[in-house]
């Protein structure tokens, strides 16, 4: 190999790495989260509406804990949309709103699957 291509073959091999390696940390939180979710929504199925808005309580401070991540490694419009959807299943949780809960958790879960499928490393993605 040229001498001179070392230098622009290196930079496209970390850039590949760090592609490879965000597309396995986004699917690793947003499955995290999504699991979070369905244990608050099973909750709520059961009757336990304090367990409920806890499990999505923690589960929104774990997705708070990313932010910065999320901020910088993907659109601002699918994280902001789904800050929202947190605040409006808690508030759903506290006012035992069932049928709203469940609908908003699954709009959640959804949004977190795109937010995965956004970063994953595809031939989608890369064109």
């Amino acid at each position: 190999m040229k001498k001179g291509l070392l230098i622009p073959t290196a930079l496209l091999a970390a850039i590949l790495a760090f592609c490879l390696w965000n597309s396995a940390a986004m699917t690793d939180c947003t499955t995290r989260w999504q699991a979070q979710l369905k244990e608050a929504d099973r909750l709520a199925q059961s009757g336990d509406w304090e367990g409920a808005a806890a499990a999505i309580r923690e589960g929104y401070a774990d997705w708070s804990a990313r932010q910065t991540y999320l901020h910088i490694v993907t659109n601002h419009d699918a994280v902001d949309g789904a800050e929202a959807m947190y605040h409006r299943s808690l508030a759903f949780a506290q006012s035992r709103e069932d049928s709203e809960l469940r609908a908003e958790l699954a709009d959640l879960r959804d949004q977190l699957r795109l937010l995965a499928e956004m970063e994953e490393f595809s031939v989608k993605n890369v064109l």
